[in-house]
This record gives structure tokens, sequence and C-alpha cells, in this order.
């Protein structure tokens, strides 16, 4: 079996556990999409656990849930408002920082391409990306810890960074299944293919995974 046929089973076998699956913050999102809210829990999930960005967010929407009342929060406030979200202090000035320049610059509107997401400061790649995926239902691949770790860990690509994964991850995938990679990983990541002492003994795809150590799998 070449590589690409066991690419195509593996991502059939996780699209059936975890396609639609609405465990995290940006699934549940996808319902009603409201791009600011998608940017903000973007912004406030970097470093931190689902469950910890749930209970920010929603903390926050119930005070603040546009750019112009982010901006004009008292500091103090909004970081207690995203203190379960860890590193608070920076993510509170990202916050607002973000939100002035969408008013300055965007009319309070998110913008629906790369290049300006990425114009704006405290916006990287894997946000970017996330926004046009789950905002504006672009075919895009935002790649997170996990989509970057998990596809060289399975040796479908061989990459150093984040950008190059991106890269690589576009030439092999499907275009079918780029909306939904970064959501079916991210749930595999966390329960499955964890960084450290990944669970090899149930995981769905282990017999079409190359790299599988079993001196550190469980």
């Amino acid at each position: 079996m070449n590589k690409q046929e066991k690419i195509q089973k593996s991502l059939k076998i996780l699209s059936k556990i975890y396609y639609s699956n609405e465990k995290t913050t940006l699934n549940r999102m996808r319902k009603k999409p409201d791009a600011f809210k998608i940017l903000i829990s973007c912004l406030l999930s970097l470093r931190t656990q689902n469950k910890n960005t749930k209970k920010a967010s929603t903390k926050l929407y119930q005070i603040a849930n546009t750019p112009k009342e982010i901006s004009q929060l008292p500091i103090k406030k909004l970081e207690k408002l995203i203190f379960s979200s860890g590193h608070y202090k920076k993510k509170a000035r990202i916050l607002q920082s973000v939100s002035k320049e969408l008013i300055k610059r965007f009319n309070s509107k998110v913008p629906h391409t790369k290049e300006e997401l990425l114009s704006i400061k405290g916006i990287g790649p894997k946000t970017a990306n996330i926004v046009l995926a789950f905002a504006f239902n672009k075919n895009v691949i935002p790649v997170d810890t996990h989509v970057h770790r998990i596809p060289n860990r399975l040796g479908w690509i061989k990459t150093k960074t984040p950008e190059q994964t991106e890269t690589k991850l576009e030439r092999i995938l499907p275009k079918k299944h780029w909306k939904e990679f970064n959501a079916i990983f991210v749930q595999f990541g966390q329960t499955i293919c964890q960084p450290i002492s990944p669970w090899c003994s149930k995981c769905p795809i282990s017999k079409y995974c190359s790299k599988t150590n079993i001196n550190h799998s469980r």
C-alpha cells in the first residue's frame, strides 16, 4: 500500500469518528458563524485547553462581543474575564489591539482574505486560516500543534515548521478534507495521538502509521 492510499484510508476512518463532532468551541460556533467571535475565540484558544477557551469566551461574550465593546473594556476587567484561558495579560492586550485595528482599518468587520488577516498584528497563519475556514467556509488547512505533529508522526510528511506543513498537506490531501482536517486532528490529537505516550493500542489507524514507536506508546 502506498502513502496516498494510507492517507485516504486513514482519513476515511477518522472522518467517521470525528466528523461534525462538536466537542471544540470553534466547532460549535460553525452552526451560526460570527467571524469576530470565531477570531476572538481562536486567539483565546492559543496555548490552552478547549474547556478553558469555552469558559473564557462565554464570560467575555456576556459582557462584550464586538470590537468596540472589547476595545473599550478596562484592561484589568478584560484580564479578569479571560483569566481561565491562561496567558491572560498578553491575550487581553492582543484582543484590544486586534479590536482597535478592526475598527480603524476594516470598519469593525473581520476581513475575509488571508493577506488582510495577517496584516493585523497578533493574527498568525493558524488563526487566519481558522477564521477563513470556520467563519467564511474557505478551503484552507489551519495548522496547529496537532495538525503539524500528527502527519509527521504518521509519516505523511517530513516538515519542521507549521508553514512547511501547510504547504505539504495542500499537496497531498484531497480538497474535500481541508476544511474538516483541523477539527478532526485536534480531537484525534487530544484523545489518542497525544504528544507524549500516544494511545497506539487504541488508535483506529495504527496499521497505517509508518512511525509507530512501541517504546513510547500505550
